[in-house]
Parts: C-alpha cells; sequence; structure tokens
C-alpha cells in the first residue's frame, strides 16, 4: 500500500495534467493502483479493519505462554491442537500486538553534548518537487549535536565528490566545525570494514586535513546518538540549507547504530 506522500504526489501529479499511464511511469507504480487513488480523491491512507482469528482465543494463548515459558512454537502447536485455525504468523502477529511477551522499548540511555564536541552527517533518498516536477533526491544533512543546527542539501547523485562539495558547503555556512564528525558507514568515505576496522578512503582522509593538521578518520569509540538529520530534512521543498530551532537538551538515544566512524575536524564553538 502506497504511504501518504506517494499518494499526494499522484494526485498532484494528476492536478497538473499527467495522464495515468505517465504517473504510474514516474512513481514506478501500477496504473491500477494511481487508478484506485484518483478515485478515493484523498492522500489519507486508508486503514484496513481486519478482524484477527486469534482474537477469542486470548485467555488461551495467555495461559499456554505461561505455560510453555514464552515458546509461541509450542503455544500454537496447542492451539492447533485444541482446534484452532491459523498460521504460526498470524500467532506471532498478534502477539506482537497484543504485546504478550513484547514489552515495548526504553531508551537506553541519553547523550550530552558540550559545545563544540560533535556534528552528525548523513545522507538518505527522498522525493522532492523541483521545478514542478517529482524528483528522487539525496538528501545529505549536517546536524550539530549541541545546538540542533540542520543544514541540508539536495543532490541528484552523492558520490565522494558531492560529499566533500557538500561538507566545505557545511562548514562555510556553519563558519566553523566541531572537533568530531560522526558519519555512517557510507561507501564514498570508508574503504573497507565497519566500526573499530572501519579503514578510510585516503582521499577523504586529505580532505579532512584541510581543516586541521591532527585530524584524521578515526572509528568511533562510542556508538552514534540519534540521527535527527533524516526526519528533521525529509521536507520536499527545493532549498539548500534549513535551520533547525537551537535547543540544548541531551540527546536521546532509542538503541544503537552499527559502524559508525569518526571523521575528525577543527574544533570551533557551534
Amino acid at each position: 500500500m502506497l504511504d501518504q506522500s506517494s499518494r499526494a504526489a499522484i494526485l498532484k501529479l494528476r492536478q497538473q495534467g499527467h495522464s495515468i499511464r505517465g504517473i504510474a511511469r514516474a512513481m514506478k507504480v501500477s496504473r491500477g493502483a494511481v487508478r484506485a487513488i484518483l478515485r478515493s480523491a484523498t492522500e489519507q491512507v486508508p486503514t484496513r479493519v481486519r478482524p484477527e482469528k486469534a482474537t477469542p482465543y486470548r485467555d488461551q494463548i495467555l495461559e499456554l505462554y505461561a505455560h510453555c515459558q514464552g515458546n509461541l512454537v509450542r503455544v500454537h502447536e496447542e492451539l492447533v491442537a485444541s482446534g484452532a485455525q491459523f498460521s504460526y504468523q498470524a500467532l506471532t502477529a498478534f502477539c506482537r500486538r497484543q504485546r504478550i511477551g513484547h514489552e515495548p522499548k526504553e531508551p537506553v540511555g541519553e547523550y550530552r553534548f558540550r559545545p563544540g564536541q560533535e556534528m552528525q552527517h548523513d545522507t538518505s533518498p527522498h522525493r522532492a518537487e523541483i521545478g514542478g516536477h517529482l524528483r528522487l533526491v539525496q538528501t545529505a544533512s549536517l546536524v550539530c549535536c549541541y545546538s540542533r543546527l540542520l543544514f541540508f542539501q539536495f543532490f541528484p547523485t552523492f558520490t565522494r565528490f558531492d560529499c566533500k562539495l557538500f561538507l566545505t558547503d557545511a562548514l562555510q555556512y556553519l563558519q566553523g566545525a566541531c572537533e568530531t564528525c560522526l558519519i555512517d558507514n557510507t561507501h564514498v568515505v570508508v574503504l573497507k570494514g565497519t566500526g573499530r576496522d572501519m579503514v578510510a578512503v585516503l582521499e577523504m582522509a586529505a580532505f579532512a586535513d584541510r581543516y586541521t593538521s591532527t585530524s584524521k578518520l578515526t572509528p568511533s569509540a562510542t556508538p552514534t546518538a540519534q540521527r535527527a538529520s533524516s526526519a528533521a530534512s525529509a521536507t520536499s521543498r527545493p532549498t539548500s540549507w534549513q535551520a533547525a530551532p537551537s535547543t540544548t537538551g541531551p540527546m536521546p538515544t532509542s538503541g544503537r547504530a552499527r559502524g559508525a566512524t569518526k571523521l575528525m575536524l577543527a574544533s570551533a564553538t557551534i
């Protein structure tokens, strides 16, 4: 099922006079899906209310879950033996939705950054309306962890050359750099390896040397904090930068990002 942004794009393309065939080709969906969205005339994703086959067995599932010590395979076998007719996948989905044996994940902690300590760089694909056309772009973003100041740009592709251009523009806009730039293990920076075993491309190591004589690419010793760049840069306006509201609170972490690396740059009070 298409998400809300895709449905909105289809409706807008139709308002601009594009044919159903052209919209389907541009959005890479079937013409039947385009017709269905045009008939609904709304960008809201319809909610499907389906009765769950496991609902009448909820009390029995709770009892069996405790008796089988949380083994859902055994729970399903006992239910089928008693006459239940639904799949193991339906049982596990029901247990997730009912939070049977699934406790909500709590944040593992929080990171506190001092001014100028760290900034984070990430790239994400988005669809942006540029010149009246919906285009697939790569959104590169850089966020300062202390102030939450955000800089982002759109690129048709994102190569190593584009990465250096983006970071140069970002540091000029910010008028400095934090002492550490935490990046994902993107292929434009990493030659081989991940995390502590990461080996950086020499070209990017030389790029870091432009900003400080002692800079170097080094693997991250700690997992990255929550990546605020993807959600904040999801606006589809063709702008080159946006400053996010400034805050000084801690940055929460809900999990661990694998293979983050550090790009050491010059220090500044951002």
